[in-house]
């Protein structure tokens, strides 16, 4: 896609269209994404947006509001400025309803979560939501205050399959579905399970395409030969050589000398 995919896009393809959705951690993942026509990225607000955003300006940019930054509806609708100001298309956003609706009121595009959250993982554990019926109705209902609240999109996270298309199907929001099988509008995973660059707990719901973690770690190794090799060299007097300095000719060096007397 040669133009940014906005909200529009993503409303007006609900239910015709599986989009691919990544959280990314920096402008290479980004690129890296976007050369696969991945469409929809999500990341952080810190250093790194500025760079993401322009390794893939035509993705469609979720951007996570952190879990207590604000303490208002009025410093939610500022923040979210800013964030779009730095690049983003919406903002992810696990306060409460009034925040988001605060923000949607003045025309933020919002990502709202339901289902596990990380951010509330105190009240439910890091587990999957709604396998009861009465758990799925909270779910349900948590859906509704958002939609009532004005989001567009929701993150539908670790419930089961035929709760998502459920509410997939009752939504007019974009259901953004990890660990919900696929019935979801977008199809969600973090680039860090997909690369596979850490040791620690991956999710049932996440597929390993490839082993960062040693690929990080031969690098590694040949960062420390590379230093050592350099570090002996200069020890041995092997660096630096004469093709790797500047010379001056004899003539041209003497009468500096001689100039240098008018100091």
């Amino acid at each position: 896609m040669t133009r940014r995919v906005t909200v529009y896009d993503l409303q007006s393809s609900k239910g015709r269209r599986k989009w691919l959705q990544l959280h990314v951690d920096n402008a290479e993942e980004a690129a890296a994404a976007a050369a696969c026509d991945i469409a929809i990225l999500s990341c952080e607000p810190d250093h790194h947006l500025e760079g993401i955003r322009a390794a893939a300006p035509s993705a469609f940019l979720s951007v996570g509001m952190p879990h207590g930054a604000v303490a208002s509806p009025e410093e939610a609708i500022r923040l979210g400025f800013q964030m779009l100001r730095r690049g983003a298309d919406s903002i992810y956003c696990s306060h409460s309803p009034r925040f988001i609706e605060a923000m949607a009121r003045e025309g933020i595009p919002v990502t709202g979560h339901v289902g596990l959250v990380p951010n509330r993982a105190a009240w439910t554990s890091f587990r999957a939501i709604g396998k009861t019926p009465e758990e799925a109705l909270g779910v349900l209902r948590a859906v509704k205050d958002l939609e009532n609240a004005g989001a567009a999109a929701v993150e539908v996270e670790v419930v089961p399959v035929k709760l998502a298309e459920y509410i997939t199907r009752n939504t007019s929001m974009i259901t953004m579905g990890m660990g919900c099988g696929s019935v979801c509008d977008t199809q969600y995973l973090f680039s860090s399970d997909v690369l596979g660059t850490h040791d620690g707990h991956y999710p049932r719901h996440a597929k390993r395409y490839a082993d960062f973690v040693t690929l990080m770690a031969e690098l590694q190794t040949k960062r420390i030969e590379a230093f050592r090799a350099f570090a002996a060299d200069v020890v041995g007097g092997g660096y630096p050589e004469p093709k790797h300095q500047v010379d001056m000719d004899d003539a041209s060096f003497e009468r500096f000398t001689t100039l240098t007397r008018s100091i």
